[in-house]
């Protein structure tokens, strides 16, 4: 298969992966304010939803695009694949992100117009305080070590269960609620509702994923050494669809 022409299907894969994630994450949090009037069960109801979703939408993408979803995600496999003649270069890390960013908009717009609400309203919702941003950071790490942890194991076919049932415990550990995601990030600043963040906490929450991503490569470095880049046949989230996995275990 030619990589470059099936760049605009992983790019797609990517759009509407994304959208759905959103209006998972954004609909079950407005289908859970209907619901109940407990802050606990809205937040249970919304943690359930948002990982049984994710863990569907890896499962369901990852053969096309790799199923990022993410752009700390597609930068991490960017920046592991650099070196890499046959790897995932800077042009498609950008037209990911921008299928992301894209699909996060579009599907922020979709549940609110389900749910009878005005599309495009900004969220009020203030998530700016030193401790939340910690959180964040302390989410997004732990993702990333996870999907690198499982990479470098082997193990990448577990990738959907594993990176669903940390998103759910991480929603509860997290003082941040755990978004891990700049592009759903910004989704979710277009909805006054639970799962929103207002335009105004956009560049320290993201600023706060990017460190952890960071701070996650870092650390699954030290405990699984650095990648090597020879690609081996299938895998999940990190690898892309028609190439197969970023890492391979050392001979």
């Amino acid at each position: 298969m030619d990589i470059e022409k099936a760049l605009p299907r992983r790019a797609a894969a990517e759009l509407v992966g994304t959208a759905a994630l959103v209006t998972v994450i954004i609909g079950s949090g407005l289908q859970a304010t209907g619901l109940s009037q407990d802050a606990g069960v809205r937040l249970l109801a919304n943690a359930l939803a948002s990982a049984i979703g994710l863990g569907l939408l890896l499962v369901l993408f990852s053969p096309v695009s790799g199923a990022h979803l993410n752009p700390v995600i597609t930068l991490f496999t960017w920046w592991s694949r650099r070196r890499d003649r046959t790897g995932f270069s800077g042009r498609e890390a950008g037209v990911y992100i921008t299928a992301q960013l894209t699909g996060a908009v579009a599907g922020a717009l979709l549940a609110e117009a389900m749910f009878g609400r005005p599309p495009g309203v900004w969220s009020t919702q203030v998530r700016s305080a030193g401790h939340v941003l910690l959180g964040e950071t302390v989410a997004t790490a732990g993702l990333v070590l996870l999907v690198y942890g499982l990479d470098r194991t082997g193990r990448a076919r577990l990738a959907p269960v594993a990176v669903a049932s940390y998103i759910a415990a991480a929603i509860w550990f997290t003082s941040s609620g755990s978004f891990a995601n700049p592009a759903a990030t910004v989704g979710r600043s277009l909805t006054d509702s639970l799962t929103g963040i207002a335009p105004g906490s956009l560049p320290g929450f993201i600023g706060a994923q990017l460190l952890g991503g960071l701070l996650g490569t870092v650390l699954a470095t030290v405990l699984y050494g650095p990648p090597t880049t020879r690609p081996i046949p299938s895998g999940l989230v990190l690898g892309n669809g028609s190439r197969g996995r970023i890492f391979s275990r050392r001979a």
